[in-house]
């Protein structure tokens, strides 16, 4: 039923709120991600860096479909970051990323299996993060 006229739709509302709270929650992430590689050397700022880079995807499945659960976020977020991974058992990775730091960042350039266990915790802290932020929310 279409909301009555000078009154908003509620959950029109609503989804431009979590919009807004994905988008939020990136900004840090990225920083953190960043920050992590700044200040840390080895396996910290690698597999913490992996672990992050799925908490980003996860912000951003929301931020393009907000009323994706957050089961279904983690899952999709999760996806994309193993076939990125996959990905790199290709060359195109790797020669993308000799010609652009943007590209090393999101594609990587060499496959290592220990990512994919660090994605998946990625996942698992985001799910827990939206579930725990969408309970407050509808409280």
């Amino acid at each position: 039923m279409p909301p009555l006229p000078g009154t908003r739709d509620p959950a029109a509302v609503d989804r431009t709120r979590t919009r807004l709270l994905a988008a939020a929650a990136a900004v840090p992430v990225v920083g953190a991600g960043l920050g992590l590689r700044a200040v840390t050397t080895g396996s910290v700022a690698k597999y913490g860096g992996d672990a992050l880079y799925t908490v980003l995807l996860l912000a951003l499945v929301v931020l393009v479909a907000p009323r994706t659960t957050p089961l279904r976020a983690a899952a999709g977020a999760l996806a994309v970051s193993c076939t990125v991974e996959f990905l790199q058992l290709s060359p195109v990775p790797a020669e993308l990323s000799r010609r652009s730091t943007v590209a090393r960042l999101v594609l990587g350039s060499t496959f290592n299996p220990p990512d994919l266990l660090w994605y998946a915790v990625g996942a698992a802290a985001g799910w827990l993060v939206h579930t725990k932020v969408r309970s407050i929310r509808s409280r």
